[in-house]
């Protein structure tokens, strides 16, 4: 699962501001069922995050939270059937303008660290250091060690 704290400094990043303005032009809590915008903003923010894969998944991972959840600005925690609703019910158009706001927002926010990047003189070398399990009955040259691997 995610790790709240870094999930509550990722949620920081959302302008609050913006993402207000977005939800009173759509009027997307006039009839919002007690799930206000942000916490189906929060919500699809942990499915992504925590790469659920249900409404199941969602409920009960933030559920699991119950202690955190005044930080990150919800009162209580969405049930399946809340978050089915809302889902079907909400207008969309809220979370694609605050995505295309955030992007400018943020790109906005870190120019001057993009200068720097492109006045460095050498190449920059990156190496992805993620581990990818392999399954040892297909890759026959994995078996170097067999303490490892996920078959």
């Amino acid at each position: 699962m995610v790790n709240i704290n870094v999930f509550s400094q990722i949620l920081g990043l959302v302008d609050r501001d913006i993402f207000n303005k977005l939800v009173q032009k759509y009027q997307c809590d006039r009839h919002h069922k007690g799930i206000n915008s942000w916490t189906h903003i929060v919500s699809m923010l942990f499915c992504h995050l925590s790469s659920a894969d249900s409404v199941r998944d969602i409920s009960n991972g933030l559920r699991s939270t119950s202690g955190n959840m005044s930080h990150m600005g919800i009162s209580r925690t969405p049930s399946k059937s809340n978050l089915s609703y809302i889902n079907k019910h909400r207008d969309h158009r809220l979370f694609r303008d605050l995505y295309y706001k955030l992007l400018e927002h943020l790109w906005n926010r870190n120019y001057p660290r993009r200068a720097e990047i492109n006045r460095l003189k050498r190449k920059v070398f990156l190496m992805d250091a993620t581990i990818i399990p392999l399954c040892l009955s297909v890759f026959d040259w994995a078996k170097f060690r067999s303490a490892k691997g996920s078959c």
